[in-house]
């Protein structure tokens, strides 16, 4: 009888043991496909009008063209004599600057899965933390300030995709093929940390380059990333979501708020977020995000790097009553397509330097909303699949983190469900930014509804809010099934 027990033991356990290889081999085939799906498409070039201004967050281009109205090709070619080649050269470094999050592959699996890639899925976090990225940029470095090797990037052409593709895609097979898994790499260290440096003439370049790097590693694939995909879907965890589930703008909106809330790297110590509530913006909330700062984050704030708005090192420590707010607004621009009449409002918006961009996209298709041209959005892309990068090391490559190329999309092809994001560095700049944005957000004759709203007081004083449960009240989109208005992948409650 033991034996039998014993036999049949063991033939459990060659069963289960055959399961795993077996899902091991189904998610090694499923990140093959995706390689074939996110990296052999081919990239046209995106074409610029040459007599209309190009809006990229707030900065304003130009390239205006002597004789003709042709349009200026892949990001307004810089052969072309017709175009005003310092406004050509500026735009292209400034978009390039920007911090570019995409799918990538072979990290460590994540929290509560096998997965180690989000290819499929994972684009609306993407998209959450290139917008993430840009505030945190603006604060440590201003807007002015642009990437030293921006227009050293090479441009994505068809034959650099297809060629980096083709050989991922061979060696994943090989390695399906041989029965081989990889063997996970032991967690990776903190990213390196800023340093404070002890005079503006040292903290001039290389102090700026410091907080770029340093910045980008808080968004690495690793688990100790404070900002990464790892913690961001870990805190998706948390409110039902699994790794490989789509996200919602909304959903992406309280992630990343609470993962910055939680940071506990010290130069997030000076930085809060804040999500408002069913398109509205409670001032006081803001106010008291910006004055209060949670536990143990004022005996940090001191050590924590930071650059004044005029992009020098700040002559003092931040004050830990003063906090920036990262300002989020889940809203939705119309019914199962965007209404034409909120179209002038997101190009007043994308008009702002304080804006930090739009996450939406079309149905199952988030991207980032950095800028727009006449009818079109600009926008960065994040379905493009790239290698696992170890920010651990201190010179870990950065160009893979930055996009030469952007894309354009007609306005009548966003999806209404987005979220729209502001940068506040103090009180004093909210209520200039609220007061800016209460004229922009005026209805039109024909739209009666602005497409979010400002009010005085909290949103614990409004009979809404207070009828909330304390879990309901952290999570708003939790809630009865049948309230939920849903168009493709996103959800905006």
């Amino acid at each position: 009888m033991l034996r039998r027990n014993g036999f049949l033991s063991s033939l459990v356990q060659m069963e289960n043991k055959g399961n795993d290889e077996v899902e091991k081999l189904k998610t090694k085939f499923l990140s093959v496909w995706h390689n074939m799906k996110y990296s052999w498409a081919l990239k046209s070039k995106t074409s610029f009008s040459r007599n209309s201004p190009v809006l990229l967050l707030g900065k304003c281009y130009h390239f205006k063209a002597e004789d003709d109205d042709s349009l200026a090709e892949a990001c307004c070619d810089a052969s072309d004599e017709n175009c005003t080649m310092a406004d050509v050269e500026a735009f292209r470094r400034d978009f390039a600057s920007r911090v570019w999050l995409t799918y990538r592959e072979e990290f460590p699996p994540l929290p509560g899965s096998t997965l180690t890639s989000d290819c499929g899925w994972g684009c609306m976090l993407r998209a959450g933390q290139m917008m993430l990225a840009q505030a945190l940029v603006l604060h440590f470095l201003g807007r002015d300030w642009t990437w030293s090797e921006a227009l050293t990037l090479q441009p994505l052409d068809a034959e650099t995709w297809t060629t980096t593709a083709a050989k991922r895609l061979v060696a994943s097979l090989e390695a399906s093929l041989q029965g081989s898994t990889r063997t996970s790499n032991n967690s990776p260290s903190l990213p390196p940390q800023v340093q404070v440096l002890g005079s503006a003439e040292e903290a001039d370049v290389h102090l700026k380059e410091m907080y770029h790097r340093s910045l980008v590693s808080w968004f690495g694939d690793s688990y100790t990333a404070p900002l990464g995909l790892h913690r961001l879907v870990r805190l998706g965890l948390t409110m039902g979501k699994q790794a490989g589930d789509w996200y919602g703008p909304a959903v992406v909106a309280h992630i990343l708020k609470k993962a910055v809330e939680e940071g506990m790297d010290p130069g997030l110590a000076g930085v809060t977020a804040y999500v408002s509530q069913d398109c509205t913006v409670y001032s006081a909330d803001v106010v008291d995000c910006h004055r209060a700062p949670s536990a143990g984050q004022a005996s940090e704030t001191s050590d924590a790097p930071h650059l004044a708005a005029t992009n020098q090192p700040a002559s003092a420590p931040v004050s830990p009553d003063n906090r920036a707010v990262i300002i989020l607004i889940p809203v939705r621009l119309g019914g199962e397509r965007t209404n034409p009449e909120y179209f002038d409002f997101a190009k007043s918006i994308l008009s702002l330097e304080y804006c930090i961009g739009i996450i939406g996209g079309k149905p199952k298709q988030a991207c980032y909303f950095v800028g727009f041209q006449d009818d079109s959005l600009i926008y960065m892309d994040p379905h493009y699949c790239q290698s696992f990068v170890d920010v651990s090391t201190s010179d870990f490559p950065l160009q893979s983190y930055h996009c030469p190329s952007p894309k354009k999309m007609p306005f009548s092809k966003m999806d209404p469900s987005c979220t729209i994001g502001f940068y506040s560095r103090s009180v004093q700049d909210y209520e200039r930014i609220r007061e800016e944005l209460s004229k922009v957000l005026q209805p039109s004759p024909k739209e009666k509804y602005p497409a979010f709203t400002f009010m005085q007081g909290h949103g614990r004083d409004y009979a809404l809010a207070a009828g909330l449960t304390p879990e309901k009240r952290e999570w708003p989109f939790i809630r009865d099934t049948r309230t939920v208005t849903t168009a493709g992948d996103f959800v905006l409650l």
